[in-house]
C-alpha cells in the first residue's frame, strides 16, 4: 500500500462548501482555546488561546490570537471565562476575520467526558448541558469548565446552533467485554465504573484518515492508532470500530504518560494510604500530576528528555525504557485483540515529532512484520509511511487535527445527517 496523493483523493466533505465555518471551543478550568475552521479544506482560518483565566492572586491573563500568519499577544484580566470569551471575539471583530464576514455555521464545544449518555455529537439545547453537567462526578476536573464554556457561548452566539462533541463517544462502541471492569456489578452499576476511553475524537480522525490517504475503505482495515502527547493512549480499531483503547474510567489508565502514571496496582493506593499517609487528593495528585515522565526523570517535554539522555542521566534513560515498554505490550496486545494489524499509526506531539520513539517502540519486531525505515522515520512532513517496504504492518505518522474533526461533526449534527464514512477524516 502507498499513499495517494492529496489531490486525487476523493472529498467526501465537499458538500459542506455551502456551509461556511465552524468556531470550535475548548474551555478548561483556566483556559480557553479556539479555532475557526473551515470545515471542507480543514484549515485554520484563525486560532487563539485565553490562559490563567480566574487565577488567584489576580494573576494577569494571557490572550493570543493568530490569523493570516500574524499573533498578537496581550496581558490582560480575564476574571471569568465570560470575559476570556468577549475578549476572543472582540479580537475576531479587530484583527480578523470578522465572524459576521466568516458564515459561521455552527459553535463546536469539546466537552471531556459524554459517560454512556452521548455516542455521537450532540446538538445542544438546556437538556444537554444538562445531561452534560449530570456527568460531572466522572469528569470532575473537565465537566464543570466545559459546561462553564458552553452557556457563556450559547449566551454571547446565540443565533447559530451549538454542538457538543465528546472525547468518549467514539468508544462507547467498544464491546462489552472490553468496557467492563471485573468488580462487583452492582457497585459497577450504582456508580457507573466501566471504560469510557479518551482522545476518542483523536483516535477516529486518524482511523479515517488512514483510510483516505492510502485510498482504502475503513472497513477493510485493523489499525492500531497510538496517540501521544503529554497525554496519551493506545486504540485497537477494526473496520473503523474500535475494539478496545488504553483509558479508562478516566484518562489515568494505560499508557506512561508526562504526568500520569497510566496502570499500576491499585493496591499501591491502599498501600500509600496506609503507610505514607496520603489523602485522597494528595494521591490523585502523585498519579495525575506528579508521576509520568515527570515524576520518573524530572521533566515531562521529550525534547529536554533527549537533552537528559545524552547527558548521561540515569533517571532520563530509565523514563525512556519504561516508556517504551509499556507502549510495546500495547502494540502486542492489540494485535492479539485483532489478528491481523494493517496499519500501527503514530499521532499528537511525540508520536508525530519524535522519530526515536517511534524506533524504538518497533524495534525487534521484524518477525512480526512491523519494522521503521531509518531515512524515512527520520523525514519531517506530513501523513507519511516510514516502514519499508517489505513489513505486512505499515507504519505511519497522521497529523492529528481534532478541531476538523470537530468541526465536521458538527455539521453532520446540525444537518441531521448520517456520519459520512469515515466521518472525521481530513
Amino acid at each position: 500500500m502507498s499513499i495517494i496523493p492529496e489531490p486525487d483523493r476523493p472529498n467526501p466533505f465537499s458538500a459542506y462548501g455551502a456551509h461556511g465555518s465552524v468556531l470550535v471551543l475548548n474551555s478548561g478550568s483556566s483556559s480557553l482555546k479556539y479555532q475557526l475552521v473551515n470545515p471542507v479544506g480543514g484549515e485554520a482560518i484563525a486560532a487563539g488561546t485565553v490562559e490563567r483565566i480566574g487565577e488567584a492572586g489576580g494573576a494577569t491573563g494571557i490572550v493570543t490570537h493568530t490569523f493570516a500568519g500574524n499573533r498578537t499577544r496581550r496581558e490582560l484580566e480575564v476574571p471569568d471565562h465570560g470575559e476570556a470569551l468577549r475578549l476572543a471575539l472582540d479580537l475576531f471583530d479587530e484583527i480578523g476575520p470578522r465572524l459576521a464576514d466568516a458564515g459561521i455555521y455552527a459553535v463546536g464545544h469539546r466537552v471531556v467526558h459524554g459517560g454512556a449518555e452521548f455516542s455521537g455529537p450532540a446538538v445542544v439545547d438546556d437538556d444537554v448541558v444538562d445531561r452534560i453537567e449530570a456527568l460531572v462526578p466522572l469528569a470532575p476536573l473537565h465537566n464543570p469548565a466545559n459546561v462553564q464554556g458552553i452557556r457563556v457561548a450559547r449566551e454571547l452566539l446565540g443565533d447559530v446552533p451549538h454542538v457538543a462533541v465528546f472525547d468518549t463517544a467514539f468508544f462507547q462502541a467498544l464491546p462489552a467485554e472490553a468496557y467492563t471492569y471485573a468488580i462487583d456489578r452492582d457497585v459497577a452499576a450504582a456508580y457507573d465504573v466501566r471504560r469510557y476511553g479518551f482522545h476518542g475524537t483523536s483516535h477516529q480522525y486518524v482511523t479515517g484518515k488512514v483510510a483516505r490517504v492510502l485510498g482504502r475503505r475503513v472497513q477493510d482495515l485493523n489499525t492500531i492508532v497510538l496517540h501521544l502527547g503529554n497525554g496519551a493512549s493506545a486504540s485497537a480499531v477494526r473496520g473503523g470500530v474500535p475494539v478496545d483503547t488504553s483509558m479508562g474510567l478516566t484518562p489515568l489508565e494505560g499508557l506512561v504518560m508526562g504526568t500520569r502514571s497510566g496502570d499500576i496496582d491499585p493496591a499501591v493506593v491502599f498501600h500509600l494510604a496506609r503507610n505514607a499517609g496520603m489523602d485522597v487528593d494528595e494521591l490523585d495528585t502523585l498519579l495525575n500530576k506528579r508521576s509520568g515522565m515527570l515524576g520518573l526523570a524530572g521533566v515531562n517535554d521529550f525534547r529536554e528528555l533527549r537533552r537528559l539522555i545524552d547527558d548521561g542521566d540515569e533517571d532520563a534513560a530509565l523514563a525512556f525504557d519504561v516508556y517504551v515498554h509499556r507502549l510495546r505490550k500495547y502494540v502486542g496486545a492489540y494485535a492479539a485483540l485483532l489478528g491481523r494489524v494493517d496499519v500501527i499509526a503514530f499521532t499528537a506531539g511525540v508520536g508525530e515529532n519524535d522519530p526515536v520513539v517511534r524506533a524504538a517502540v518497533c524495534e525487534g519486531l521484524e518477525g512480526f512484520g512491523i519494522a521503521v525505515d531509518a531515512d524515512r522515520n527520520a523525514a519531517r512532513g506530513g501523513e507519511r509511511i516510514v516502514s519499508p517496504d517489505w513489513t505486512s504492518t505499515l507504519v505511519m505518522v497522521i497529523p492529528t487535527m481534532e478541531e476538523l474533526a470537530i468541526a465536521r461533526q458538527c455539521v453532520e449534527a446540525v444537518d441531521g445527517r448520517e456520519p459520512t464514512a469515515a466521518v472525521t477524516s481530513g
